[in-house]
């Protein structure tokens, strides 16, 4: 299998973890390029339930190597509690076997307070934020004022800039937002001591993804959220702080764009968001009470209920653009079981007008009505199937309409949350492998 980079073409929760799991099998490593603990993979090995916030879920794997790229914001608090709990499962997590990019940002306590503070200050115009200080830790990395995992091993230097950024936030926190203010000397005390803990870890990812390409060792390259919570390209300002697109990878690891071999785009067979932000197939009825029900859509990371509605294919068409998709993993296809009638949107109507891209305009977007492809449902479990043969003739036919509206091929379906409840149309990343010089397994 050559370099392949999983990406989510919905607003996250797609089901990421378990493409990563699956395809990690025929990776030597796996590489998370963006986001923080803000987001979760859930999966399910052996009846066994493991959710990750930051390590790469790939972790799994004894032979394999994860890296947490330049890319993330890591709280450190989070990072070694995931460590210890899996130790606790009976998995020993060395150098050996992660590695953090000191080039890395650091979630400090003052961006978690602003982070809640400005959220409460919105009122019912808040963002849905998970209120862990991920948005505020990209702003200092912006601003040039933020902490890298390389300051944790610098003492004076990581105190004296805690110290220069205090006297901002706690202006802020207690003048304009009427909070708690924070002092300097826990917060150092506290992150220097993580630091030691964290110090085998700590490296310069790029150079060893480099000395891995070079070797021609396989590299899985793993994101967060969804392309339409991307900073840039998606439904602004309801998205979150970094770039989940297939683009994000190079820059949030380290890695030159000629060694993505293939992108997959994580494609559930319906549609959910967190928190606020349109949603134009939002199902408010008992439809999607079953769907949420049936899928179990709580939120990884914070536990909210998730919306559900019908599968948009307009935002997918568009992931397919932004992304430069190769294949489609469809996820979660059995939550559909049971339903007798389906609906998929092909499109938007706007006033009269048909519109097949999503607009930028989120009040455009909010006067969207979707129009709809209706197909038959099925009531046959299909947990059980391993061929596409193998599935009703109308789960088929739902693969079929969303391959050819988003004009990608589907190279996985998943039947079930277990691991080997899946369909392997085709591996991903083996047709490039052939002309990439990289060893078979």
């Amino acid at each position: 299998m050559a370099n392949v980079a999983v990406v989510g073409t919905q607003w996250g929760d797609e089901g990421k973890g378990k493409v990563v799991d699956l395809l990690t099998a025929r990776s030597d490593m796996v590489v998370r390029f963006q986001g923080g603990n803000n987001a979760g993979h859930t999966l399910v090995v052996d009846g066994k339930q493991f959710i990750f916030h930051i390590i790469p879920s790939g972790i799994l794997y004894e032979n394999k190597k994860c890296l947490i790229g330049n890319g993330l914001v890591v709280d450190p608090e989070v990072l070694l509690e995931e460590i210890d709990n899996l130790k606790v499962a009976g998995i020993f997590v060395g150098p050996e076997r992660l590695s953090l990019s000191e080039k890395a940002h650091i979630i400090m306590p003052y961006h978690k307070a602003i982070d809640l503070a400005r959220e409460t200050a919105k009122g019912k115009a808040k963002l849905g934020t998970t209120g862990r200080g991920i948005g505020p830790c990209y702003e200092d990395k912006a601003a040039r004022t933020g902490v890298r995992a390389v300051d944790l091993l610098d003492p004076e230097g990581l105190e004296e800039k805690v110290k220069a950024n205090l006297k901002e936030k706690n202006f802020l926190l207690e003048r304009f937002f009427g909070a708690e203010t924070l002092e300097a000397g826990p917060i150092v005390d506290s992150y220097l001591s993580m630091g030691e803990k964290l110090a085998p870890f700590i490296t310069d990812v790029s150079v060893e993804l480099d000395q891995a390409v070079k070797a021609r060792k396989r590299i899985l390259f793993e994101g967060a959220q969804g392309t339409h919570l991307d900073l840039d390209h998606g439904t602004y300002p309801f998205v979150t702080s970094s770039n989940p697109v297939a683009g994000g990878a190079c820059a949030g690891a380290g890695i030159g764009p000629k060694q993505l071999h293939h992108v997959v785009g994580i494609v559930k067979a319906y549609t959910t968001r967190v928190g606020a932000g349109p949603f134009v197939t939002e199902l408010t009825d008992e439809t999607g009470d079953y769907i949420q029900a049936r899928g179990k859509e709580f939120g990884a990371t914070t536990g909210r209920r998730r919306r559900c509605g019908w599968l948009d294919l307009v935002v997918v068409r568009d992931s397919a653009r932004l992304n430069g998709l190769d294949s489609l993993a469809i996820t979660k296809l059995d939550v559909l079981t049971g339903l007798d009638r389906l609906k998929v949107c092909v499109g938007y109507e706007i006033e009269g007008e048909k519109v097949e891209q999503r607009p930028t305009s989120l009040r455009r977007m909010a006067a969207c009505t979707p129009i709809y492809k209706e197909m038959p449902g099925w009531q046959e479990d299909i947990s059980a199937a391993r061929d596409l043969t193998q599935l009703p003739e109308a789960a088929r036919a739902y693969i079929e309409t969303i391959e050819e509206v988003s004009g990608v091929p589907a190279s996985i379906v998943s039947v079930g949350p277990g691991r080997e409840e899946t369909i392997v149309v085709k591996h991903p990343g083996i047709e490039e492998f052939r002309n990439s010089g990289i060893q078979e397994c």
